[in-house]
């Protein structure tokens, strides 16, 4: 009787490996974390700092999730590595920066709205912390994922061609933007790499193949 439940029971290499959460899901999560934490910004810090640490924990899962399907479909190049390195340290930043911006609320400090002065120069400090931490640091590591699955997506063709090629474009302005700690002016790259780069990452969740198979598949096709 146990061989015969043995023999019908489809080969190991026929089975589908578990895929982990749903890429495109947790890419969504992020990026409605991301439009609550900017739609409080000139409200309340404790709010803010609450969206922007919720932010950083599906961004996290879903740099684990696309580095383990990548490597699933047999890509031995950096980019994986640079994908999660920099989806990590995106999260890490995003996560640090939320909780900084939740204390300076919780301390009772001047609300972050314009033309609200700062009483002190640690207040001053902090909130530059949390701006280069969640700013450009957080936008940095989000252009190394996006940068690190883009590449690898475009040469092998897991993705359509324009999909790949606008992570390309998104990822260098992600990069670029850390002038801003220079020159206030590239302060504008930040938000278009931050919500360019979420948008991207919900695309390839939904499309990333899950194994080679798929990936022969659309070749075919």
């Amino acid at each position: 009787m146990i061989q015969r439940m043995t023999e019908n029971q489809p080969p190991r290499s026929a089975r589908r490996r578990p895929d982990g959460p749903p890429a495109g899901v947790l890419a969504i999560v992020g990026l409605a974390f991301t439009v609550a934490a900017a739609a409080t910004f000139t409200a309340s810090d404790t709010l803010t700092g609450f969206f922007t640490f919720a932010a950083s924990v599906p961004l996290g899962i879903y740099a684990a999730t696309v580095y383990a399907r990548l490597l699933r479909l047999g890509i031995r190049v950096p980019g994986p590595n640079i994908a999660l390195v920099g989806g990590i340290s995106a999260s890490v930043l995003l996560a640090v920066s939320g909780l900084v911006t939740w204390a300076i609320g919780r301390s009772g400090a001047p609300s972050l709205r314009a033309g609200h002065a700062v009483t002190t120069g640690t207040i001053t400090l902090v909130r530059d912390v949390a701006f280069a931490l969640g700013g450009v640091g957080f936008v940095g590591g989000l252009g190394l994922l996006v940068a690190g699955a883009a590449v690898p997506s475009f040469i092998l063709h897991l993705v359509p061609r324009p999909l790949a090629a606008a992570g390309l474009v998104i990822a260098a302005v992600a990069e670029v933007s850390f002038l801003a700690l220079l020159w206030p002016g590239f302060d504008a790259l930040l938000p278009i790499g931050r919500f360019a780069g979420l948008a991207w990452l919900i695309a390839l969740g939904f499309l990333l193949p899950r194994d080679r198979r798929e990936v022969r598949r659309a070749t075919r096709t």
